[in-house]
């Protein structure tokens, strides 16, 4: 999987459960019939923040984003939908590559993970499923959002 198909994959992801969590938020707090909308979906997008949070430091790394398009890409997934915007943009000026740019450069520095994760895509995959997983249980642990 290219970065560019990778990140477009779960920036989409990001937007679409941001509409779920804002449908399970429209039955909780405008119908108020059920709560539950917000319960499964914001787990969800949770998930899937962490995920896409973690893709694009991932996808950053390896394309030799500069800070700024970084900490743009990661501020994308704060409001809803911002995540396609972004993904298109990125792919317009060229930073989406079709390949993969540590599995034949050597790496330095920061790039050494990254260029395992390129190199093994199934541990690389493991990895990352393990990562966001970690990071989620932090975020159970430190409490539901304040609102």
């Amino acid at each position: 999987m290219s970065p560019l198909r990778l990140f477009r994959w779960v920036a989409v992801a990001e937007a679409v459960t941001w509409t779920l969590l804002l449908c399970g938020m429209f039955l909780k707090y405008v119908t108020e019939t059920t709560e539950l909308g917000v319960r499964v979906f914001g787990m969800l997008h949770g998930i899937v923040f962490v995920a896409y949070a973690v893709t694009t430091v991932v996808v950053a790394i390896d394309q030799r984003w500069s800070r700024g398009t970084t900490v743009l890409g990661l501020a994308s997934a704060v409001p809803p939908f911002l995540t396609i915007w972004f993904d298109r943009r990125a792919e317009r000026r060229g930073l989406l590559g079709a390949t993969w740019r540590l599995r034949a450069e050597d790496p330095q520095g920061l790039e050494r993970p990254v260029s395992w994760l390129v190199r093994n895509p199934g541990r690389g995959l493991a990895s990352g499923v393990a990562t966001v997983a970690a990071l989620t249980g932090v975020a159970l642990l430190a409490g539901p959002p304040v609102g």
